[in-house]
């Protein structure tokens, strides 16, 4: 089918008749599941890393461990974003940059969403297990490690954030119609009373 552009309209209908400015789900969640399949990964490799490092016979066995967790989670949030980002753009069909970042921003979301609700369903069956280490919830240890996990975790979603829009806003473009030759003016022919 050829591509058909109006002079009134600037969406285009590509081959399969899909208009470029619809927001592709699709797209989000190929993103969303690149996100998550990289993050995965490479989380695994940091917290094996920095694991390796904590003493269990100390007081404070992942006070060290901290800072370095930190700084692996924001540099690999920021890398499997902008990654989730461009996969959203690729598979979005958006016309436009406007279309591209949205796209990743919605895939922004889902990716948090997602995350969120696994580290929730993780949490509760880790619990549920072991019972809550370190001398209950109000001792001042638990209460150093989720401030650090928050700032860890503000940094790393607001890089990532931005990571994502600049991934899907540096994406492929649609393809435009090209053949100038088959476009035509389109005019409304008044109908007889």
């Amino acid at each position: 089918m050829a591509d058909l552009a109006n002079a009134r309209n600037e969406t285009y209908i590509n081959e399969t008749g899909v208009g470029g400015n619809r927001t592709s789900w699709g797209a989000i969640w190929a993103g969303t599941f690149a996100f998550i399949a990289i993050w995965s990964v490479f989380g695994m490799l940091g917290e094996a890393i920095f694991a390796s490092s904590a003493n269990p016979n100390a007081a404070q066995p992942v006070g060290g461990m901290s800072v370095g967790m930190g700084i692996w989670a924001t540099i690999l949030t920021i890398i499997a974003m902008y990654v989730g980002g461009r996969v959203t753009a690729h598979f979005s069909n958006a016309v436009d940059r406007n279309g591209r970042i949205m796209h990743g921003v919605v895939m922004f979301g889902l990716s948090v969403v997602s995350f969120v609700v696994v580290a929730i369903l993780s949490g509760v069956a880790l619990t549920a297990e072991s019972g809550v280490a370190g001398g209950g919830p109000h001792s001042s240890y638990i209460l150093t490690v989720f401030s650090d996990l928050g700032w860890i975790g503000f940094a790393s979603l607001f890089l990532g954030w931005l990571a994502a829009m600049g991934g899907a806003a540096h994406g492929t473009l649609a393809r435009r119609a090209t053949a100038t030759t088959k476009v035509r003016e389109v005019h409304e022919i008044p109908r007889a009373a």
